[in-house]
């Protein structure tokens, strides 16, 4: 039965309360994993039946998980448990879904868009959830799934985009917390998955290079990593100019919050038409970064107009700290999909390309599918988009067959 059986005569239940949100100071004693606070409703686009809203119930969740650096702190998520039986053999399996960008305002955590649906406040600040997708694709399958916001997004502090380890470890302690869950299906042996597409490619990526490092009691089955953001700085450049230009915005955020040792040489490159960039970009949503500041060139924001992509190399401190995040250093313990647009205009087809190439050479069992898709409006996202949708029948049949174990190929000697 769904944890929201208890409320499956509504159709869809209002946004959390803000202090849902509000981490308790000092934080609660645990493990990474540990509960901290839920909230179950009927999700939105359900519909209701005797054992509750079809196809999911939803329960909202607070937990403890670790910084970058190793200290604790809090993140929240959503779990949907699947009313559809499990297609495959054996114990229903948990997909832990990584989401794509959404932004950096705590308005646009996906725990917040599952409720809403659409989030507007005027002039701009515009949200749609597009995971929703993904999700009931999982669903349709009888897969539990659980969608991690990261840390940062909805919970104080800047969102920790694209900070491999911050991500990695919410979304491995968003396992963890489903399973810490009263009444929960995925016990200690659930088979359990990693899914992601751009930025939540990235973080399934690291997930699964650091899952036997951090969360090795996990029974990690399968990653499917989309368009996997693997080198920031080849990111960076291909982002300048285009319409998802703004996204810089968020990993500079990032940088400068949660990496103190940079933020002199990033307030001596800023100009203070830049200073101003950044400090709106951290309250915004995808929606509205794009249409502030796309099309735009990030040397627009710096004293002598030199790109995002020049000062990572100009500036010894934050290129030391980019250089960090690159993904492909450690091994992957199951297999790994890796789905990729040839002509991808966001996230550079050569870089993850190179993250396959990497784990190759470590000896993890990797699969490299490259989404064939001609130019298309280059710098509009539409190349970046349509392996997204494309990609997305091929990763939903990989993934279920390695939660039901099926064998799986190799790319890495082709």
């Amino acid at each position: 039965m769904c944890l929201a059986a208890a409320t499956a005569g509504v159709a869809g239940a209002a946004p959390a309360p803000a202090d849902f949100y509000q981490v308790a100071a000092p934080l609660p004693a645990g493990d990474p994993g540990v509960v901290l606070r839920t909230d179950p409703y009927a999700p939105l686009l359900s519909i209701p039946n005797q054992a509750g809203p079809w196809p999911s119930g939803a329960n909202r969740i607070m937990y403890r998980t670790t910084d970058a650096h190793g200290d604790a702190t809090a993140a929240t998520a959503t779990y949907f448990d699947a009313s559809l039986p499990w297609v495959g053999a054996g114990a229903r399996p948990l997909v832990v879904l990584a989401p794509g960008t959404q932004g950096q305002g705590d308005q646009c955590a996906p725990s917040k868009l599952f409720a809403e649906a659409i989030h507007y406040s005027p002039p701009l600040d515009f949200a749609v959830e597009y995971e929703l997708l993904q999700v009931h694709a999982l669903l349709s399958r009888g897969i539990d799934v659980v969608v991690a916001d990261y840390q940062g997004l909805g919970t104080e502090g800047m969102h920790s985009y694209v900070d491999r380890r911050a991500e990695a470890h919410a979304v491995l302690d968003a396992a963890r917390a489903v399973k810490a869950l009263p009444g929960n299906r995925i016990g200690a042996d659930s088979p359990i998955g990693l899914w992601g597409y751009s930025q939540g490619g990235g973080a399934a990526a690291a997930a699964a290079e650091l899952q036997a490092a951090y969360a090795p009691e996990l029974n990690i089955s399968g990653t499917y990593a989309g368009g996997p953001p693997a080198d920031l700085r080849a990111v960076a450049a291909a982002l300048d100019g285009g319409l998802a230009a703004g996204l810089l915005g968020y990993a500079v955020n990032n940088i400068y919050a949660g990496y103190p040792e940079t933020r002199a040489e990033i307030d001596g490159a800023l100009s203070p038409a830049g200073r101003q960039a950044l400090d709106d970009i951290a309250n915004q949503c995808v929606p509205e970064t794009i249409a502030r500041y796309g099309m735009h060139r990030t040397s627009e924001w710096t004293r002598d107009g030199r790109s995002v992509a020049e000062l990572i190399d100009a500036l010894p401190t934050v290129r030391a700290v980019v250089d960090e995040q690159r993904i492909g250093r450690a091994v992957p313990t199951a297999p790994v999909l890796i789905v990729q647009g040839r002509n991808d205009d966001v996230i550079p087809y050569p870089q993850a390309q190179q993250l396959a190439t990497d784990w190759c050479g470590a000896g993890a069992t990797v699969e490299f599918s490259t989404a064939e898709f001609p130019p298309i409006a280059p710098g509009f996202i539409v190349g970046h988009g349509l392996p997204m949708v494309s990609g997305l029948p091929q990763a939903l049949d990989w993934m279920t067959d390695r939660l039901t174990g099926a064998p799986t190929k190799s790319t890495c000697t082709a």
